[in-house]
């Protein structure tokens, strides 16, 4: 299991999760409201989302939730 990165892109206005470097033969699906989520190509496993919007998302509400379940473990 690898460590999640945060990036915010202010330019664009996306904010980047990751669990591994982007790739170009991952395959990627915009999801409901405005979220894509790029996966192994072969496990189909969900590896980075992208939260297009990101700021204006924040300026309507107070919650982000978002369309995945997670577990969160400490590296020790």
């Amino acid at each position: 299991m690898s460590n999640v990165t945060f990036f915010y892109d202010r330019d664009a206005d996306i904010l980047y999760i990751n669990q591994c470097p982007p790739y170009a033969e991952q395959e990627s699906e915009e999801l409901d409201g405005d979220i894509v989520a790029r996966f192994n190509p072969e496990t189909g496993e969900v590896e980075n989302l992208e939260l297009l919007f990101f700021s204006k998302r924040l300026q309507n509400s107070q919650v982000l939730e978002l369309p995945i379940q997670g577990k969160f473990l400490l590296n020790q």
